[in-house]
């Protein structure tokens, strides 16, 4: 099964899901860029997540 990372600049085509893994444990995953990061506290995975969403559609833009 192939991952495809999306392509779309609008910032709506894009979800964050979080997920608590234990503790201060945080994950947040980006279905369309394939993509996990982690961290201590809900609030922070979710704008490192959305900061690099921003930052990938970005670079698409400048792409186009």
């Amino acid at each position: 099964m192939e991952n495809l990372i999306s392509k779309s600049t609008n910032i709506d085509d894009y979800e964050i899901l979080i997920r608590k893994r234990g503790d201060g444990q945080y994950a947040s995953y980006c279905p369309q860029l394939n993509k996990m990061l982690t961290g201590g506290e809900h609030m922070e995975v979710q704008n490192k997540m959305l900061d690099d969403i921003e930052e990938y559609i970005k670079t698409l833009k400048t792409l186009a």
